[in-house]
């Protein structure tokens, strides 16, 4: 499970009005079968219009000055592994969501206990996703890509009468190198994975607009808040402040698999996370002491992120934890990702 916090931004997108991400939320919707379109939802309602979202955000601004953001962005996203366990299923998800809306409400630390009906929120599934430039995918394709575009203007240069050439080897060699990337599409056809095509497998995730102020527009909420749980004098009054991310991270976890009766792997949990950032040796120390069975999966997850880690025998650690260090760009690069599940 991967979840990310982000604030409305204050540049040229997004600012001000939701307007601009809620349009840019219904792209997917595009030459969609109206059975077939996924809707805004919140709390207790499945079927929200755009148009409320927009009003409702809006206008939800209290007390907030022009520089505040006015509403947060969550993006929540299940592991490929979470996904095949509730089978993809829509309104699985959706039950998570508002499960999950109970949690972020119980991260806040205030003067009284904040409940899922003082949030304001609306939330999107998504089920498509395309690669993009960061993708390791891409990145390694890139130099058969940037060789395939000058072997194109090379033929194009010929064509034009600029230069002179074989047009029918140079396309031989187009064809080679497109079947040479390393990455290709899965399907009846294969081909070079390039940006903007469309991932495979299971890639639900959901977006969910958080309102910068409680559900009656009469004080803040922001998970944005650099403290975890702290106390601060208001009009000469002591009041309680802030939003614990981590509780909200290992709460999300614990309320997944508790719903769905899932069985997390080490390597997929919170706790692993933050144990690889803060104590890398410990981490491996726990990878290779698991059981059989669980260390099995937990490579093999490894392995699907583009982390493969070599087979040695667990009497000779220090050796192991050697190797396993000079993966240790590639196995943070995933967990950041959520590529693993976390």
């Amino acid at each position: 499970m991967y979840i990310a916090i982000t604030k409305q931004h204050q540049g040229e997108n997004f600012k001000g009005s939701v307007r601009d991400f809620v349009n840019y939320l219904e792209k997917e919707n595009e030459d969609k079968d109206i059975e077939l379109q996924e809707h805004f939802f919140d709390q207790y309602n499945d079927r929200i219009n755009p148009e409320e979202v927009i009003a409702e955000i809006d206008g939800n601004t209290a007390k907030l000055s022009k520089k505040d953001p006015k509403f947060y962005s969550l993006v929540v996203s299940p592991s490929p592994r979470e996904l095949k366990h509730i089978k993809n299923n829509p309104e699985q998800l959706r039950k998570y969501v508002r499960e999950l809306m109970k949690d972020y409400a119980d991260s806040f630390y205030r003067d009284r206990k904040v409940t899922v009906d003082d949030i304001k929120y609306y939330a999107k599934l998504e089920h498509e996703r395309t690669y993009k430039g960061m993708d390791k995918k891409i990145q390694e394709n890139q130099p058969y890509a940037t060789k395939i575009l000058q072997l194109k203007n090379e033929v194009r240069s010929i064509e034009q009468g600029s230069s002179i050439g074989n047009i029918k080897k140079i396309e031989r060699e187009i064809t080679k190198l497109e079947k040479e990337a390393p990455h290709q599409s899965r399907g009846f056809s294969s081909k070079r994975i390039v940006r903007g095509m469309q991932k495979e497998g299971f890639q639900s995730h959901i977006h969910i607009i958080v309102s910068r102020t409680n559900i009656t527009n009469t004080y803040s909420l922001s998970p944005g808040s650099k403290y975890k749980e702290s106390e601060a004098m208001l009009n000469g009054k002591k009041v309680k402040r802030g939003f614990n991310r981590e509780k909200f991270f290992k709460a999300a976890e614990k309320t997944f698999d508790k719903e769905f009766n899932y069985n997390r792997n080490f390597v997929e949990s919170y706790r692993a996370k933050n144990m690889f950032i803060k104590d890398p040796k410990k981490f491996f120390a726990i990878l290779i002491g698991l059981p059989t069975t669980e260390k099995q999966m937990a490579f093999k997850l490894l392995h699907k992120a583009g982390i493969h880690i070599p087979s040695i025998p667990t009497n000779q650690v220090q050796l192991a934890f050697k190797a396993f260090m000079k993966l240790k760009r590639g196995v943070e690069k995933a967990m950041n990702s959520g590529s693993i599940g976390i």
